[in-house]
């Protein structure tokens, strides 16, 4: 191997110098994208904040320069023969470029007329390609760009799947506070003050060795860390001191099970839900509040507010209190979520159901937790959680069927401000208050017989008739439940069907024009839950043949024939205790999916009523 062969090049990169017109492929080790909502949620949320932390109205645009600067972090690459291939750090800088692709897409509806696209692609001879090289999601990312949505097709690997719905994560994230005279401002500043670190390695095996290092060891003080030392520091007696060491020690390992940054997600949770008295307000040039600040240097924000949590600095007591009492409760009830969070069960059942679709993590968990008092029983903890995510799942599902956005930067006023009437509440209060906030919201459920699929709700949509076919089934006496239709675990799993075949001219006597026709098709009265292929063996049929396949699936495919009504009394039993208007189809046209679209939301009643 020659000299050069093992030189390793470390350099701070813009964004622009990143990106801008570079070629990279992906390593076959770092081959899928992976992030998940949080994750992106997290970025978003720290670039817009960081920014709008500095941003004068008025200022000239030169003045960006003087911004302060965003460290986004290492990415490593290995140069051979003038190509990089990315061997660590392909989850932000995929991110980045669907960042990118969303702020390019936003220009265009507000008239920004802004230098991005060499970010995210280059032309080289009449042929555009895209900086990051990765064949497979190259249809993606087209899509993303030109279109502003990607369909999700059933043979998408686990990286375009991920991709399409953290694009979509994006446009919940992204503050209205930016989409105006901010955002030439805000684009300046993530081109040229968002610093990372590119590390260039000349061989292969140099390469694995620093992603190795760099995944096996962290030498960075976290905010974690550093709260630690802070609080640590007020006890004066050593037996103290190692007595709380020990006990923050245990509490973050259990907190490292699920994830190495779980324990800045703990301690964030934590004081938003109990302590934060403030949050930015929505208007471009507004300081970052105690619900920013907590969220990126919550070290630095626990040691400037400690009247805030009845603490004074002289008095070790009080930390002791605050480590052994309060932070061992709110701890304990973080790990009960995040269990919760991984299987159903019983009084535990909505966190789960939230997990799948609900409030981003940095409302939720505090939302969550809000209510909560560290004299609470095990039993009234539980509960008030479990209420909590209740209320959260039916305000997502409510703004869901009304086609309403409840990302973070659309809802955290309303939230946070939920978050601060809820603490302290007994259990009575607390159900009290969150019913009066579902009868408040302007979605209400008849939104439902607008109710269709379209490019960007699959995901949506597949939760929402999981939950009621799950439903169904519990409520007439089965042992299936939500999870057996969206999780699948072991079996063939179930993909969201349409009942009318996608052939037009069998319905020209009901529909003039073929986009009426699919419209119609898309309605929720024309989906079910089959197994994964079942509908690709008689799915073109027509519907007096197809129904009689039917009666093989859940009750409510079964529903649509004849004889799922006969010999089967707690069906029957169930529909006529809850109101439900089950009744078989003959036909299956028009007025038929306007009765099923009818049912399910008298479903959705039953399941989410308040």
């Amino acid at each position: 191997m020659s000299k050069d062969n093992h030189k390793i090049d470390a350099d701070d990169r813009s964004v622009f110098a990143v990106l801008n017109e570079r070629k990279y492929t992906v390593d076959y080790f770092q081959r899928e994208y992976s992030w998940e909502q949080k994750h992106i949620e997290q970025l978003i949320t720290d670039l817009t904040s960081t920014f709008l932390d500095v941003y004068v109205e008025g200022d000239l645009r030169m003045a960006v320069e003087h911004y302060n600067n965003y460290y986004l972090g290492p990415f490593v690459v290995s140069s051979k023969d003038g190509m990089k291939s990315i061997i660590d750090g392909q989850q932000r800088l995929t991110s980045l470029t669907l960042l990118l692709i969303y702020l390019n897409n936003l220009q265009k509806q507000i008239g920004g007329k802004e230098s991005i696209e060499p970010l995210v692609f280059s032309e080289k001879y009449g042929q555009k390609s895209f900086n990051i090289q990765v064949e497979e999601r190259k249809n993606c990312l087209e899509k993303l760009f030109l279109e502003g949505f990607y369909e999700v097709q059933p043979d998408d690997d686990e990286s375009i799947v991920n991709m399409a719905m953290r694009y979509g994560d994006i446009g919940e994230a992204f503050p209205e506070e930016i989409k105006g005279k901010a955002f030439p401002y805000f684009l300046d500043w993530l081109k040229h003050n968002v610093i990372l670190v590119e590390i260039t390695a000349y061989s292969d095996d140099n390469a694995y060795t620093i992603f190795e290092s760099m995944n096996d060891r962290g030498l960075n003080l976290t905010s974690t860390e550093m709260l630690k030392g802070y609080i640590l520091s007020r006890f004066k007696e050593a037996k103290d001191r190692d007595k709380a060491n020990r006990l923050w020690k245990e509490a973050i390992q259990s907190l490292h099970r699920y994830s190495k940054e779980e324990d800045q997600k703990f301690f964030q949770a934590w004081l938003r839900s109990q302590y934060a008295d403030t949050i930015r307000q929505s208007k471009a040039g507004s300081s970052n509040e105690d619900f920013e600040k907590i969220g990126t240097r919550f070290h630095s924000w626990f040691r400037d507010n400690l009247s805030k949590m009845g603490l004074k600095a002289d008095s070790p007591s009080e930390f002791q209190m605050l480590v052994h009492d309060k932070m061992t409760y709110y701890l304990r009830a973080y790990l009960d979520i995040l269990e919760a969070q991984k299987v159903e069960k019983p009084g535990w059942e909505h966190v789960f159901y939230h997990r799948n679709w609900g409030i981003a993590d940095s409302l939720g968990f505090p939302l969550m937790l809000a209510s909560l008092k560290s004299t609470d029983s095990a039993d009234v903890t539980r509960q008030k959680i479990n209420e909590v995510a209740r209320f959260m799942e039916t305000f997502a599902v409510r703004r869901s069927i009304n086609f309403r956005k409840f990302g973070a930067s659309s809802i955290r006023y309303t939230m946070y401000s939920l978050v601060k009437e809820l603490r302290g509440k007994d259990l009575n209060s607390l159900r009290a208050l969150l019913k009066a906030k579902l009868a408040e919201m302007p979605e209400k459920w008849a939104g439902m017989a607008e109710f269709r699929l379209h490019g960007m709700n699959r995901y949506f949509v597949k939760f929402l008739l999981s939950r009621i076919t799950g439903f169904i089934e519990q409520q007439s006496g089965s042992s299936t439940n939500f999870s057996t239709y969206f999780v699948s675990s072991g079996t063939k799993s179930f993909e969201v069907e349409h009942i009318w075949a996608d052939k037009f001219e069998e319905h020209r006597d009901e529909f003039e024009q073929r986009h009426e026709f699919d419209s119609y098709r898309h309605r929720i009265g024309d989906l079910v839950l089959l197994p994964q292929g079942t509908n690709q063996s008689y799915g073109a049929m027509i519907y007096r043949v197809k129904v009689e396949h039917y009666l093989k699936e859940n009750l409510l495919v079964k529903s649509l024939h004849p004889k799922a009504y006969e010999n089967n009394p707690n069906f029957v039993g169930m529909a006529t205790k809850l109101g439900l208007k089950f009744k078989a189809h003959q036909a299956f046209r028009k007025a038929d999916i306007d009765e099923r679209q009818m049912l399910v939301q008298k479903i959705c009643e039953a399941i989410w009523g308040i």
